[in-house]
């Protein structure tokens, strides 16, 4: 599981991008899927809990298709990668 977080010019548009194009490319790149919340103190920032692996994420980010499709989604600032620090059971 992966907690990733950004700001979008709109939600709405962010998740008509986030549930069709960028749905595709994230499953291209191992996804299992993803919850999305809207930050409840600033309404232009979303968080995404995904079901995906280190490895995967860092294909998806390195992808050069990825920006275009983040762009069109209205995903303001730059696709980063967070280093993993660990891993913990429970």
């Amino acid at each position: 599981m992966l907690l990733a977080t950004t700001r979008v010019e709109d939600v709405d548009r962010f998740i008509g991008v986030f549930s069709t194009t960028a749905a595709e490319k994230r499953k291209e790149h191992g996804s299992k899927g993803a919850v999305v919340f809207r930050d409840p103190f600033d309404g232009d920032r979303v968080w995404g809990i995904f079901d995906w692996d280190e490895r995967g994420w860092q294909s998806f980010v390195s992808d050069a298709d990825v920006r275009p499709i983040l762009a069109t989604a209205g995903v303001k600032g730059k696709l980063q990668a967070a280093e993993l620090v660990g891993s913990f059971d429970a």
